[in-house]
């Protein structure tokens, strides 16, 4: 299922949309999920099911869904829109709260970072001097001499 705006459910969901509130990024700390989330369009009707006159409830179904792999929908039967907006952000906390935690750690690492940064360069250099001296043997350049 495609994952939609939290704030116009017909629309994809999109780190472009101006309405920030509308997604949801990687790095969102749990306090602001959780209010992106309990400020997701839903009904006036209160009912929690699937359906394409409720793209808002269908919608946080399935992010819940998603995330546990599981028919979401029997779940909430009779219960209220908040229950389903608490149950799907602690979804959406639970699954990030691993990566997020890890960025943040190699974030911290300065070494591991400078490590990688070193690497790259290397590769990079590597890569352009082999492109360097291809395009000068197609023009008829020799070597290059140092």
């Amino acid at each position: 299922a495609k994952i939609m705006s939290l704030q116009e459910p017909e629309k994809k969901m999109s780190k472009s949309d101006p309405n920030e509130n509308g997604f949801i990024t990687l790095l969102d700390p749990p306090d602001v999920i959780r209010r992106k989330i309990r400020r997701a369009v839903t009904d006036s009707d209160g009912e929690i099911r699937y359906s394409e006159e409720k793209p808002g409830v269908s919608n946080l179904l399935s992010i819940y869904a998603a995330i546990h792999h599981m028919e979401a929908e029997k779940e909430f039967a009779g219960q209220g829109y908040g229950v389903l907006k608490d149950a799907v952000a602690d979804a959406v906390v639970g699954e990030l709260e691993p990566l997020q935690k890890r960025f943040y750690e190699i974030r911290a690492d300065k070494e591991l970072i400078n490590s990688i940064m070193q690497s790259g360069a290397e590769k990079a250099q590597r890569a352009a001097n082999k492109t360097l001296w291809k395009a000068q043997k197609k023009i008829g350049f020799g070597p290059r001499k140092f």
